[in-house]
This record gives C-alpha cells, structure tokens and sequence, in this order.
C-alpha cells in the first residue's frame, strides 16, 4: 500500500456504516459520480432546449452534450472548489467550461447561458430521484407480488394474532401478509404520484427568469423545451424557494421505509428462537455471530429495520427546509442535500433487501400451531365467553371466564377440561362443544374473506 492510498480509503463513502445500501443498484445512482452526471446532464439538455429555441447554435449544444460527462471530471477537486460558493455548480461550471473551449472555445461562451446554479441542481436532484423511484418501484412491485403469495399458501393457516406483546385471539398468516402487501402498495402509490411529477428547475437568480429572457428566451417556451429535453415536467413557478417538490420525496420515501419496516420488525419478532413461525432465507455464513456459533441473526430484517428508523428523520430535515427565506436560502437548501440522497438510498436499499426476504422467507406452521397451544386454549377465551353471554349475560361470562383461565393457567389444564368441570358452564355446554369452542383454528374470524378481498381490490400480483 502506498502513501497516498489510506488518504484515498479515508474520504471513500463505501457503505461501511451503512451496510442496507451497499452493493444494492440504488447505490450507484445516487453516489457522487451520479449526482455529478446529472448536474452535467441538466447543462447539457438546457444547452440543447436554447439551441432549439435558437438561442444556442445548434453546434454548440451538440459540444456542451460531448464535454458533458462525469469522467472528465475531478470529483474531489469540485467537491473541495464547492467550499468557496456552498454549492458545487459553480465550481461545475467553470470545470465545463475549460472542458468545453478545449473541444470548441466558440462553444464555451454558451455554457450555463442564463443559468443560476439552483436551477442546475435541482433539475439534477429530479433525475437522480427519477432514477432512485425506478429502482425503487421495480423492487416493491416484487415485495408485493412475493407477499401476494404468501397471503394466498397461508390464508387459512392460523397463528397467534398478538397485541401489546401477548396472545391475543387467533388470526391467519395469510392476512398478515396481505396486511405487510397492502402497506407496500399504498407506498408505491405515494412513490408513483410524486415521481411522476417531477419538475424541472427554471428561475434564474432570483425567480424572475430575467437572465434567460435577457438572452432572448420566452420563458413559457425554455421551460418546456428543458422539459422535453430531461423528461421531466414543466414547472408551474420558479421553486428556488418552494420546496414542496423535495419534502414530498421525503415524504413518499419514508413512507415506503416504513411499510417495509413493519414487515422487518413483525419477521424479526416472529423469528426469536422462543416463537420460531418464520425464518428467513438461508445463505450459509449469513447471520453468523463472532462469539456464539449457534446463531443465525435475521440480519435481512434488521438491515431494513435499520433503513427505516432513519429515514423518517432525513424526511423531516427535509419538511423543514421548506422554511426557506425569501426568493434564495442561505442554508436550508444546502440542508437538502445529504438527507435528500440518504432517504434515497436507504429506502432504496431496504426495498432492495425486502425482495429477498419476501421471496424467501420460510413459513413454518407448526410452530404457529404449537404456539397457539401455549396457553391450552385461552387464547379464544373471548369466543367461549360470548356463547355463555347467551346464557349468562355478558358481564357474568366476561368475570366467569377470567377466573377460569386463571384457575386453569394454574393448575396446569387445558381451558376446555376445566370449564367442562365447572357447573355453571356443564349446565349449557357438553365437553365436546367446549373442546370445539377452545379450538383456536376455528376462530379466525373473516380473516380469510378478508385475504381475498384485499387481494382482489389491487390484483397486479
């Protein structure tokens, strides 16, 4: 290893310390080098929309296209140039422009024509996020369609339904999974409807355009060339200064983290050794513990766990940028930034993980049924007490069944065999109805219907 080497290995943003994100494709498309293509991209269609409005020779443009990419470029030098103005466009710029006299020096002078950085940043915040969305919604659709198939195998398959930590009555597996889907199709909805309006940026210094009218250009008519050049959506305003277009990525974006972090924390519970219902896809080597050889952590579920519990926070550094003074900020733009990118790639990573945790995980219903035996049939104690409100009112039943599953708790008996000893209840149900009524597949309510249902409202699996 050389000298120079550790410097090297010390300024890498590697996914060290984010280990949901590294490696996965979200990754690559919002790293620095993407960021730096699309601000290059965003010149480049700008050059190309003023050449079609004849504002820019057509020449020129095509020589902005060909200077326009990231390798020619000194990512760490512009990334240290960006400390003397705040923001990295002005250090971009005058970079395209060497880049561009070198090929052209006639071209050069028609470089960010009219151009203020914001507009040049934002307009590439739209396509890094368009790109981030794509990645993003490819990797939901096949959580969804995964977990379809669970909520279908598994629609009648009883397990424990649990609240506050305990057993609380039975419900299926299957409507577990069709809940984790319904969340995973309502954040692609959020997802779509944002992405599919991201605008371009045009305001020039201050809003007014005046820099692009002063070269001649209407603005109504740039604006939709910029358009059409991005593949992004003509602006209604100027938002130098209007940040909905930013907080609603942070909103839609977290939303999806956590839709996809309830699915990870319910495997995570499900999985503990003491419950054991599911266990995620085996790969050998994944999961192990460097003290203790026993273990295989549900380290998928804890990666996307991971991802969202952060990304609420960066969405709401995001929301509150939208406090930005004035027609320009001085901070609360700049505060965008990281947590713009983080929300990407975190979300974007946990999908990415969630694919193979939805496709692989491994159900295991004979745990579901042995558990659902733990407490010898008190986990229906609410069926059996409505069929004896019948006859003994429902305040009586309510009272007779708590005493009967804590005498039954302690005396170590199933709660079918103690109430059939009890008189009151001998006296309205025989001991075959009593084991009917404690048997916890038989009260899973509509859960079934309920699977179906929810299947057939959004069919796209």
């Amino acid at each position: 290893m050389t000298d120079a080497e550790p410097g090297r290995l010390a300024l890498a943003d590697a996914g060290l310390l984010s280990p949901v994100r590294a490696g996965t494709p979200v990754e690559a498309e919002v790293c620095d080098a993407a960021w730096l293509q699309a601000m290059l991209d965003a010149e480049a269609a700008l050059a190309r929309a003023q050449a079609a409005l004849g504002l820019v020779p057509a020449s020129a443009a095509e020589v902005i296209t060909v200077a326009a990419r990231a390798d020619r470029f000194d990512l760490r030098a512009l990334a240290v140039d960006a400390r003397e103005s705040a923001n990295p466009v002005v250090a971009l710029v005058r970079a395209l422009t060497r880049a561009v006299a070198a090929i052209d020096p006639h071209a050069a002078r028609h470089v960010h024509l009219g151009s203020t950085s914001q507009d040049i940043f934002d307009t590439a915040a739209m396509l890094v996020v368009r790109r981030a969305a794509t990645l993003l919604r490819a990797d939901l659709a096949r959580v969804a369609a995964a977990l379809a198939t669970l909520a279908r195998r598994h629609r009648d398959t009883p397990v424990a339904g649990r609240t506050l930590a305990l057993h609380a009555v039975p419900t299926t597996f299957g409507l577990k999974a069709a809940g984790w889907r319904r969340l995973v199709l309502d954040a692609d909805r959020r997802v779509a409807a944002v992405s599919g309006g991201l605008q371009v940026s045009l305001g020039g210094a201050a809003g007014t355009l005046a820099g692009y009218v002063e070269a001649g250009a209407d603005p109504e008519r740039l604006a939709a060339a910029f358009a059409a050049e991005t593949g992004l959506c003509v602006q209604v305003l100027p938002w130098h200064a209007l940040r909905t277009p930013i907080a609603d990525v942070g909103a839609a974006w977290a939303h999806a983290a956590g839709a996809l972090g309830k699915f990870a924390v319910d495997v995570q519970s499900s999985t503990r050794t003491e419950v054991g219902e599911v266990v995620e896809p085996h790969v050998p080597g994944r999961g192990a513990s460097s003290a203790m050889p026993q273990k295989r952590n549900p380290v998928l579920a804890t990666l996307i766990r991971s991802a969202a519990l952060q990304v609420p926070a960066q969405a709401a550094v995001l929301a509150q940028c939208m406090l930005a003074e004035d027609e320009r900020s001085g901070g609360a733009w700049h505060a965008e930034w990281q947590p713009l990118r983080e929300c990407l790639r975190l979300t974007g990573g946990a999908a990415h993980t969630a694919v193979e945790l939805a496709e692989g995980l491994v159900v295991r219903p004979e745990r579901m049924r042995a558990n659902l035996a733990l407490t010898g049939g008190a986990i229906v104690a609410e069926r059996v007490a409505g069929v004896l409100a019948a006859y003994l009112g429902k305040p009586a039943a309510a009272a007779l069944l708590t005493r009967a599953v804590e005498a039954a708790d302690r005396l170590g008996r199933p709660l079918a065999d103690h109430l059939a000893s009890m008189p009151e209840v001998a006296e309205h149900l025989d001991p075959v109805e009593l084991t009917r009524l404690c048997d916890p597949a038989g009260y899973t309510g509509a859960a079934a219907d309920l699977v179906e249902r929810s299947l057939r409202a959004d069919p796209r699996d």
